[in-house]
C-alpha cells in the first residue's frame, strides 16, 4: 500500500482532467453522449489487445517450449493476425457508424429553433431564428433550451475556423461561402464551454464561447427579453457613458438596438452586461473587465482588431463601463 502513495496524486489529477466545462469525458448532450460511449469502447479494446500481445509477447520470450510451439503455429498467426483484426475493426466500425451515423436522434432537428454562427477574427456572430422567423443576434455565447434538438448552421466570414464543443458534440469546420449544419441537443442544465479548433490567426487561442443550456420556460423568457432593445440608462454615470459611447466612435463597428448605434462589424453590443464572459470567453463579465478590454484590449487579446481606446479618462472609462454592464 505503502507503494501506492506516490502515485495517488497523479491518479487524481488525472481524474480531474476527465471533468469540467470543456471535457468530452463529461458530456450534457446527445451526440457527446455517443461519441464519449464510442471512446471508452475504443480504448478498452486497445487496452484488451495490448494486454494480449503483451501475453502473448512474454510467453514467446519466456515462456515453455510447448508454448512457444503454440504461439508460432500458423493458426495464431491467422487467427491473431487476419481473423481477429478483420472481425474487431469491423464491428467496432459499424456500431460507430450505427452511433454517429446520419440517421442518428443528434442529427435531427426539431425545426423550432436555428442558430447561426459566423467564425469571425476572432469572434463569433450568433443569431437565433425562431419558427416565426424573427432573427436574434448575440455574440461569442450560445443558449439552448434543455432537451430541445436545436439546428446550429457555421459559416465563416474570413479564414477557416471550426466549431468545438467538447461537452455537448463533436467538432465542425466552418469555411467560408459554405454553410455547415450541426445539431446540438443539451441533456442536462449547465454551461459548456466552446473552442474555435482550427488554426486562424494571431488570436486564435483566445477565440472560446459559452454554450448555457436553461429549462425550455427559462430559455423563451431569456431569448424573449434577448429580442428586445437595451435598457434605458437611469444613472448619472450610466447616461453619461451611453454619450461617450454614442460619440467616441463605438458607433461605427458596434450596435445597441434602440441607440443610434448600429455597427456590424463588431459584436452586437445590445445585451452584453447579461452575457456570460466578454471577449470571446477571454474575461469575466464585470465593469473592471470592461474597463480593462477597452483600455488595454491588445493585453489582454493579442492581435485582436479592436483598436485601443486611450483617449479616456480615469473617470470617463469608470462610466463608459458601467454603461456597457447595465446593458442586460
Amino acid at each position: 500500500m505503502r507503494c501506492a502513495r506516490p502515485f495517488a496524486p497523479l491518479a487524481l489529477l488525472t481524474l480531474q482532467d476527465c471533468a469540467g466545462v470543456q471535457s468530452a469525458f463529461d458530456p450534457s448532450g446527445a451526440e457527446a453522449e455517443r461519441i464519449n460511449a464510442l471512446s471508452w469502447l475504443l480504448i478498452l479494446s486497445s487496452v484488451a489487445v495490448l494486454v494480449a500481445v503483451c501475453l502473448i509477447t512474454a510467453g514467446a520470450l519466456f515462456g515453455s517450449e510447448r508454448w512457444r510451439a503454440r504461439i508460432s503455429g500458423e493458426r495464431l498467426v491467422i487467427g491473431g493476425g487476419l481473423v481477429f483484426p478483420i472481425l474487431v475493426l469491423s464491428i467496432l466500425l459499424s456500431y460507430g457508424f450505427y452511433l454517429m451515423g446520419p440517421g442518428s436522434p443528434a442529427r435531427r432537428a426539431d425545426g423550432r429553433l436555428r442558430v447561426e454562427v459566423v467564425g469571425e477574427r476572432w469572434w463569433w456572430r450568433v443569431t437565433y431564428v425562431d419558427e416565426s422567423g424573427r432573427r436574434v443576434e448575440s455574440a461569442n455565447e450560445i443558449r439552448l433550451p434543455v432537451g430541445r434538438p436545436v439546428g446550429v448552421e457555421l459559416t465563416s466570414a474570413d479564414v477557416i475556423h471550426s466549431f468545438w464543443v467538447p461537452r455537448l458534440a463533436g467538432k465542425l469546420d466552418m469555411i467560408p461561402g459554405r454553410t455547415n449544419s450541426l445539431t446540438l441537443q443539451a441533456t442536462k442544465a449547465g454551461i459548456s464551454r466552446g473552442q474555435c479548433a482550427e488554426y486562424c490567426g494571431g488570436a486564435h487561442a483566445f477565440m472560446s464561447f459559452y454554450v448555457i443550456a436553461m429549462p425550455e420556460d427559462q430559455f423563451a423568457a431569456w431569448l424573449e427579453q434577448e429580442a428586445g432593445d437595451a435598457q434605458i440608462p437611469t444613472g448619472a454615470d450610466e447616461t453619461a457613458g451611453q454619450t461617450l459611447f454614442l460619440s467616441s466612435g463605438c458607433v461605427a463597428c458596434h450596435s445597441v438596438r434602440g441607440t443610434e448605434a448600429r455597427g456590424t462589424i463588431g459584436p452586437d453590443l445590445t445585451h452584453v452586461g447579461s452575457r456570460h464572459s466578454l471577449a470571446a470567453a477571454t474575461l469575466e463579465n464585470d465593469v473592471s473587465a470592461f474597463a480593462r478590454w477597452i483600455r488595454d484590449g491588445e493585453h489582454v487579446k493579442p492581435e485582436n482588431l479592436m483598436p485601443p481606446y486611450d483617449i479616456f479618462t480615469e473617470a470617463e472609462l469608470a462610466q463608459l463601463s458601467s454603461y456597457l454592464d447595465q446593458l442586460r
